[in-house]
């Protein structure tokens, strides 16, 4: 079957590509779900568990993409255990404001303000801007904390990782949680458990990139009390609040008031379907190593090389990154000329792009089908 909009998509795990083709087992798992009703807050609290297992956090939730993650992630921290809070949001009285360095913004973070959050900025990107040496630092951030401070909200990409740590001491000695946007920082497995390991109190990936779950899927993993609270955010409670009685293990009832209305997350709902695709995907990724899942990329890569005059492969050597093939052009306008042409085919074909090197378009392997590979060999040779 052929669907509207087809593409070849060279340029990787992208949500509007429509993300990673399905790990083996994933599909399989969707049909079997299909086949009985659930109790969907216990299929939950099951999935809770598995994604507990896989990052070494107390509890977990899945959820609808990464983004949804985050704005559940900031709706618990606004919310906390107070049911009235939940209710109110995105409004309502209560700390708002989520501190984040400047250069740690992005146009995901909007989840944070959807939930109800005011974000306050901290640092200087003078790196990124090219005019320094220094981007945010501890100090900063413990500067910026104070009564209407909700959460400390940070970027995990391979420049921030070493700083994790500080900024989780400065924020848990105010008694403020940290969440992590870690969407796509997988491969290397380990990340799964690194962000936990290091402090963080939330943290959220994406389940249709490398994990190779449905692309609208995501995992949150974190502080059991600020998962309940995610949860009870995004849950159908459209039941009476004696019929309520979800697994101790994943939302303790003890700690609330009373059951919450429909909460502010309830549009970023899951499915049973999107849930059993989403750990499959997760036993799959776990059951390979890095360095076996590399090799499967680099092959790809290799036979996509070896076809086209000077590309080179970006990361051959690095296990727990994801290899590339660049190819180099003499400027960025010809680079976005051979790349607009690519995508105006009848079969069009998407390449990556990288602001920071205008001049270089880069074939990922993740994305690519058996099918794929002589369409696209044939395009970038036309």
């Amino acid at each position: 079957m052929t669907l509207p909009g087809h593409i070849i998509n060279a340029a990787g795990t992208l949500t509007r590509l429509s993300g990673a083709p399905f790990a083996p087992g994933v599909a399989d798992a969707m049909a079997a779900a299909d086949a009985v009703s659930v109790d969907m807050v216990a299929f939950h609290a099951y999935a809770g568990a598995k994604i507990a297992a896989a990052t070494g956090a107390d509890s977990g939730l899945a959820t609808a993409g990464a983004s949804a993650g985050l704005l559940l992630a900031a709706a618990a921290c606004l919310a906390r255990d107070d049911v009235a809070r939940m209710n109110a949001l995105p409004g309502g009285r209560g700390p708002t404001e989520i501190v984040v360095a400047r250069s740690h913004r992005n146009s995901y973070d909007h989840a944070a303000r959807v939930a109800g959050a005011t974000l306050v900025e901290v640092g200087l990107p003078d790196p990124t801007a090219e005019a320094g040496r220094r981007d945010v630092e501890p100090w900063e951030v413990a500067a910026a904390l104070g009564p209407e401070t909700a959460a400390v909200y940070f970027t995990a990409t391979r420049a921030t990782y070493d700083l994790l740590p500080a900024v989780v001491d400065v924020a848990h000695a105010q008694g403020v949680p940290v969440i992590v946007d870690a969407a796509a920082e997988l491969p290397p497995a380990a990340n799964l458990r690194r962000f936990i390991s290091d402090g963080a109190d939330l943290v959220a990936f994406s389940g249709g990139k490398v994990l190779g779950g449905p692309a609208g899927t995501g995992l949150l993993a974190g502080r059991r009390d600020l998962i309940a609270s995610a949860a009870l955010q995004c849950l159908d409670l459209d039941v009476h609040p004696a019929d309520f009685a979800p697994p101790a293990g994943f939302i303790d009832m003890a700690r609330y008031a009373g059951l919450p209305r429909h909460g502010v997350g309830r549009s970023a709902k899951l499915g049973k379907h999107e849930i059993a695709g989403l750990l499959a995907a997760l036993d799959c990724f776990l059951s390979e190593t890095d360095a076996d899942r590399h090799a499967r990329w680099l092959a790809v890569c290799e036979r996509v090389a070896e076809a086209l005059d000077g590309a080179t492969i970006a990361h051959a050597g690095d296990t727990d990154r994801i290899p590339v093939v660049e190819m180099a052009f003499p400027d960025a306008a010809s680079a976005r000329a051979r790349d607009a042409d690519l995508r105006a085919r009848p079969l069009p074909v998407h390449l990556g792009t990288d602001p920071f090197r205008p001049d270089v378009l880069s074939i990922n392997p993740v994305c690519l089908r058996e099918a794929d590979i002589g369409s696209l060999l044939a395009a970038l040779s036309d």
